[in-house]
């Protein structure tokens, strides 16, 4: 694909030995400086599709504007931004001159990083607000980037990021190469991308032709909202899962139901966005060494959390968007290992679920767990009528399904689980 050396050589050592589809399709389209949309599952690859055309567009360029932000990439959480910046540290160690890589994240003291942007930066990594707050003190400056890579783009692009997004894209060069990689792209994304993008590149990877890695294995339980975690808790003990990754709707429900689980026995700690980057960084390092059996998080760990080893990913709540239930369940079944998901559905959100499987065009047959039988009745709406290949079809969800789905997105861990 034109690599140089140095870096097919990392990209070996990080076990890539041969391109994945969404490798194979955006490297050398980023080599000849066109703007790309990227689209492909979770554990494709993706990162290393854009990163090893940026390194070796640096290479090729560095004489040109030393120490000069060249390359901006945005990315919606600090874990994220935090894990691409090692990943572009990784496949750049064989350069024989290595580029200065800043990340600039919130939930830590801005100081350090205005100072450690002295004297300039080849790439520079950041989250949204983070690099707003750092433009404000004059300590970088965007006339030079030549790329931009929205990295999770349809999260950057949606509403709660617009706002900054806009401002940042008005300080930089109207010319300059695009990227946007995501594993979903909702048709009022893609409406956005289009002001974004000039003669762009699509790419679009179905799972069938992803990198090949066991496909996720997905269960429904039916359960009563009130004994949810009582269900859990069985699971857990009768699994004998070793790290446990449960989704919730808010931060109040992620640490109601942790503390519920240590009471319990449970070596379990909340995960969400108001917790400082320390604290972050503390909870997924505990995670990860098996410290933690149960880590209890909001969305904010749906996207770009590599956790080797992620038994099971629970759905205790539903997810608010069909897309951000493939992110969630997508944490697990990474790097050839076997993936698990389970969701709890109730009387309250089966209609919910149903409109997920839709737009995943998958059935996900009901199960139900000895001694945890729902007396709710979980009722599958009628029109929920699978077809022979295992997709739904239906007309449009009556308006009483409608409000049930939005009020089943819309709730939250109770206060009176078991």
């Amino acid at each position: 694909m034109g690599l140089m050396p140095d870096l097919a050589r990392a990209a070996g050592e990080k076990n890539y030995l041969q391109a994945t589809p969404i490798q194979q399709a955006a490297i050398p389209a980023i080599l000849q400086g066109c703007d790309v949309q990227g689209s492909a599952p979770t554990g494709s690859g993706k990162t290393a599709a854009f990163a090893l055309p940026l390194l070796q567009a640096y290479s090729q360029s560095r004489h040109e504007m030393p120490r000069k932000t060249q390359t901006l990439i945005l990315l919606p959480t600090r874990e994220l931004a935090i894990q691409v910046a090692d990943s572009l540290a990784f496949f750049a160690r064989h350069l024989p001159h290595t580029p200065k890589i800043i990340t600039l994240v919130g939930g830590v003291a801005l100081n350090p990083q205005l100072m450690v942007l002295r004297g300039g930066a080849d790439i520079v990594l950041a989250t949204p607000g983070r690099l707003l707050d750092v433009l404000a003190h004059n300590a970088l400056r965007l006339n030079h980037v030549k790329t931009l890579v929205l990295d999770e783009a349809d999260r950057l692009l949606e509403l709660g990021f617009s706002d900054e997004i806009s401002q940042i894209l008005a300080l930089l060069p109207a010319k300059r190469q695009n990227l946007l990689f995501s594993a979903t792209f909702p048709p009022g994304v893609k409406a956005l991308t289009s002001g974004l993008l000039q003669q762009a590149v699509l790419i679009d990877v179905p799972a069938s032709l992803a990198a090949p890695r066991p496909a996720i294995r997905q269960r429904a339980l039916t359960v009563d909202t009130t004994r949810r975690t009582a269900l859990l808790r069985h699971l857990i003990a009768s699994e004998a899962w070793q790290r446990t990754l449960v989704f919730v709707a808010s931060q109040h429900g992620a640490r109601h139901l942790a503390e519920k689980l240590v009471k319990a026995g449970l070596r379990a700690e909340a995960f969400h966005g108001e917790l400082s980057q320390g604290r972050r960084n503390r909870v997924l390092a505990e995670f990860q060494d098996g410290k933690l059996q149960v880590l209890v998080a909001t969305d904010v760990a749906a996207r770009g959390l590599d956790i080797a080893a992620l038994d099971v990913v629970v759905n205790y709540d539903l997810p608010r968007a069909s897309d951000d239930y493939t992110h969630r369940i997508g944490r697990t079944g990474r790097a050839g290992a076997s993936g698990l998901a389970i969701s709890f559905v109730t009387a309250q959100n089966e209609a919910h679920f149903y409109l997920i499987e839709k737009r995943q065009q998958q059935r996900v047959a009901r199960e139900q767990i000895a001694g945890f039988e729902p007396e709710m009745p979980v009722v599958t709406p009628a029109k929920a009528v699978t077809d022979d290949k295992g997709g739904i079809k239906g007309k449009r969800m009556s308006k009483k399904d409608k409000l049930r789905a939005a009020q089943a997105a819309s709730s939250s861990p109770d206060s009176t689980d078991a």
